[in-house]
């Protein structure tokens, strides 16, 4: 029981953090954005896991998992609230803010939820159970970039130009439309996640308080946690594969677009973003049932060189060569999140919850390397700006091989 609310939780997530890929499109639109400039949507999102993953630490290590999950639920709410007046006030600035309120939320969720769910039964199965749960996560995912394209990206976007020539009255209708277009989702959303925080209070989940703060008698501090390897190149393969991953979608639908990729609308283009997404979810279901068997080790760094031979190949191609194996990325991705976090955190005691807070801290990975990705394709061309995410894959076998050997623990 306490799984499948957890799940609950992993999907909305999920499906929050991938509506990103769509809202950056319209707002590249309707701003009239360079790449570099619209990246800073995922900046400012994944920015926020490196400024509040510490407090959200420290949040959860007093409230406990229960506590801390139903603040993190009503922080999001507060935050997708957030785009009504956004919307209306036609500010790039104000969905800035939105988004920052939104992903601050998320980070209390992810903070509680992930070490939770690998806590929540046998250590030796903590990553298949994690994958699992990951696997609904991956469901939002899927369902978000579908459900925004029919819903954001279906009006057409005028120019600067095409709205200089239309009378005020028009200008004034054209711009409520555009602010609906983003306000109906997010409010939706934001009832949803207020009456998934009421569930969850009313809800009995097992406390694992042997695992928080408040256990750690010997207050190991932050520093003491990353002198662990298995620990410290965790996050850095936190940091480089949600650095990928937010990288390779952002881009997806402005990528698939090109003439010589997929010559395909934005609209049309979103759909294939969902099986990016939708790739990632079979791949975890999968991964959970093949973790149970074989070493979560070895399938990372197995899916993780798959990764990079793909990202090479949509580089060197074009047509539906490059369009495939980018999509298909998505499917190899599925278990490296949850195997990571699962081996980062791995015999560590009462320090987990620390460790928990680093891991979640290095998806600011999602606000460096798009930017960067951003910068690059401005300046050599999307097709090519790819090669970031190649390094990213390559790191990530490292730390399959290697880097996730537990070290000088009992």
């Amino acid at each position: 029981m306490a799984m499948g609310v957890l799940t609950t939780i992993f999907f909305m997530w999920g499906f929050l953090t991938c509506l990103n890929d769509i809202l950056i499109p319209h707002l590249k639109s309707i701003f009239e954005l360079s790449y570099a400039q619209v990246m800073l949507v995922q900046f400012t999102f994944f920015g926020a896991y490196f400024l509040m993953a510490l407090p959200a630490g420290w949040l959860v290590a007093r409230l406990g998992y229960k506590k801390g999950i139903v603040a993190g639920l009503a922080i999001a709410g507060l935050g997708a609230l957030g785009f009504w007046p956004a919307a209306g006030l036609h500010l790039y600035a104000a969905f800035l803010a939105a988004l920052f309120v939104l992903a601050t939320g998320i980070t209390v969720l992810q903070v509680a939820a992930n070490p939770y769910v690998a806590l929540l039964g046998p250590e030796r199965t903590s990553s298949s159970r994690l994958t699992l749960a990951q696997a609904l996560n991956s469901f939002g995912t899927y369902l978000a970039p579908r459900l925004g394209g029919l819903l954001i990206l279906s009006s057409v976007v005028l120019s600067s130009v095409e709205l200089a020539k239309l009378a005020p009255a028009e200008q004034l209708a054209y711009q409520t439309q555009q602010a609906h277009a983003v306000q109906g989702p997010y409010i939706a959303l934001a009832v949803v996640l207020f009456l998934l925080a009421v569930f969850v209070w009313l809800f009995r989940l097992p406390a694992l308080t042997e695992a928080t703060g408040k256990s750690d008698h010997a207050k190991h501090s932050f520093a003491e946690v990353l002198r662990h390897p298995h620990v410290l190149f965790g996050v850095l393969g936190i940091f480089f594969y949600v650095g990928a991953e937010v990288s390779i979608g952002s881009f997806m639908v402005n990528y698939l677009s090109m003439p010589d990729i997929g010559h395909m609308s934005e609209q049309q283009a979103a759909n294939y973003v969902s099986w990016y997404w939708g790739g990632a979810m079979i791949g975890r279901f999968v991964g959970s049932a093949l973790m149970a068997k074989f070493s979560p080790r070895r399938l990372l760094a197995l899916f993780a060189a798959i990764n990079a031979l793909l990202v090479l190949t949509t580089m060197l191609s074009s047509g539906s060569v490059a369009m495939y194996s980018i999509i298909a990325i998505g499917l190899f991705n599925s278990i490296m999140f949850p195997t990571i976090f699962a081996l980062g955190i791995e015999r560590l005691g009462p320090m987990t919850s620390k460790a928990s807070s680093l891991l979640i801290m290095a998806i600011v990975g999602g606000a460096i390397i798009p930017p960067l990705q951003g910068l690059f394709a401005d300046h050599i061309g999307l097709q090519h700006a790819f090669f970031l995410p190649l390094l990213c894959y390559l790191y990530i076998v490292f730390y399959g091989i290697s880097g996730s050997r537990v070290r000088g623990i009992p």
